[in-house]
């Protein structure tokens, strides 16, 4: 299974130290997620970036690893902007890039900056029309493009790479559905009480009924990785961290346990996570962080786990 990390720093500097030492260290990807609100309790004053304009500059600074967007709300950014972002980025990066796009969730962030935030289904509407959108857009030839919400008039748009597009999200019907007809990677998380090879099934259909490899749709997920040779070292860690961030620790324990899968406990329960999403059909896993990035601790826990 291929091994990334998804970060989230408060200064670009962290970001470029914790990407050149993931590529360093041959990992297979690099992700950040597209956020502009990271509220920490009552304190919404956490620096957050711009993934995208993050992601150019660190194109610049890498040369193989493998840079993902993990994912970008498609409430921030009309389809014409997020297609000049995509293209320009990708030139630097000559493409590394990959795209994630989904419907967003965090509510709070679109209040704060006065960004529109539909209801769910609208919001659905709003991913299936974007990915149809860049479709058009980067076709060879381009094609005229026409939904509810947006248009594209077909031009030889430059430049113009090939797209490269993850969709990610919890949902178990449209999410996959979207990611079959358009993704090439489909980020899924294993949310209790769903059944997770099912998902990735109808994503896989999708895929066959637009004339599409499924076994070329890369299945990845993610998840916070915390763990320790016994189960009460995890479970001090955790606490510990919780402590720190100014969060219950109860809390904290029992929503890194209340998983279908959990990737916290012994290096044992972990590797057993991984091994059971590798036999559904996942090829790639994220690696979250909950404190800042360090190369010391996450190397220890990649080592521990025989990554």
């Amino acid at each position: 299974m291929q091994i990334g990390i998804q970060v989230v720093e408060d200064h670009y500097q962290k970001y470029l130290e914790a990407a050149v030492w993931a590529e360093e260290r041959g990992l297979a990807a690099f992700a950040i997620p597209d956020h502009y609100l990271y509220p920490r309790g009552d304190n919404e004053s956490q620096p957050a970036h711009d993934a995208l304009a993050v992601m150019a500059a660190l194109a610049a600074e890498t040369s193989t690893i493998e840079l993902v967007v993990l994912v970008s709300p498609v409430t921030f950014r009309h389809p014409a902007v997020l297609a000049k972002n995509y293209a320009t980025i990708q030139e630097i990066a000559d493409g590394r890039l990959l795209l994630g796009i989904g419907t967003g969730w965090m509510e709070a962030e679109h209040q704060r900056f006065g960004i529109d935030f539909p209801s769910m289904s609208d919001r659905y509407a709003m991913l299936e029309e974007n990915l149809e959108y860049l479709s058009a857009a980067f076709g060879s030839p381009p094609q005229n493009y026409s939904g509810d919400r947006f248009a594209f008039e077909s031009f030889d748009i430059r430049p113009r790479p090939p797209l490269r597009l993850l969709v990610g999200g919890s949902g178990p019907k449209r999410t996959p559905r979207l990611a079959g007809m358009h993704a090439e990677e489909f980020n899924a998380y294993d949310v209790p009480d769903q059944d997770y090879p099912a998902k990735l099934a109808v994503a896989r259909e999708a895929a066959a009924a637009h004339g599409r490899d499924p076994s070329a749709l890369r299945i990845s997920t993610s998840g916070i990785v915390m763990g320790g040779p016994t189960d009460e070292a995890a479970e001090t860690q955790a606490r510990h961290i919780a402590e720190r961030l100014g969060r219950d620790p109860d809390e904290s324990v029992a929503t890194l346990r209340n998983r279908q899968r959990t990737t916290f406990g012994t290096w044992d329960d972990i590797r057993g996570a991984l091994e059971s999403f590798k036999e559904d059909g996942v090829e790639r896993f994220y690696m979250q962080n909950v404190e800042p990035f360090d190369p010391v601790v996450l190397g220890a826990t990649l080592d521990a786990l025989g990554l």
